[in-house]
């Protein structure tokens, strides 16, 4: 498979997600960009065209080496840091009282730091 079909498979994902869901000010979409070396999440109203708050894994106040030895077995690296971006995120929502939203995995499979990700949402109160 070359690099055109993977790209094209992509956009048709994220498409088919995207036209399920579109978040509000009440409800805001929480978007999720994955890189080979970095994750972030958005909350974005999409009635406004606004985003409200964003944060990645350079925000967080402490040091990549420190989170990577916390959590279970299961979380280590990447993983663990895509948990603690999502409870900060969560955290960081709750001070702008926002507490439901509506979670875009976009071209992403639901598994690995993208789950991560969601669960340490949840974990830090956002509810979807």
């Amino acid at each position: 498979m070359n690099t055109k079909e993977i790209k094209n498979k992509q956009y048709r994902r994220q498409t088919r997600v995207r036209a399920k869901i579109s978040g509000n000010s009440d409800r805001p979409r929480l978007s999720v960009f994955r890189s080979t070396a970095h994750i972030y999440g958005q909350l974005i109203d999409d009635e406004k065209e606004l985003t409200i708050l964003s944060f990645g894994d350079k925000d967080l106040k402490t040091k990549v080496k420190e989170v990577k030895g916390e959590g279970d077995k299961k979380m280590v690296g990447k993983v663990a840091v895509a948990f603690h971006v999502g409870k900060a995120l969560a955290e960081k929502a709750k001070e702008k009282n926002i507490k439901k939203v509506i979670f875009d995995r976009g071209k992403y499979a639901y598994h690995g730091r993208v789950e991560a990700l969601a669960e340490g949402a949840r974990e830090g109160g956002l509810e979807f």
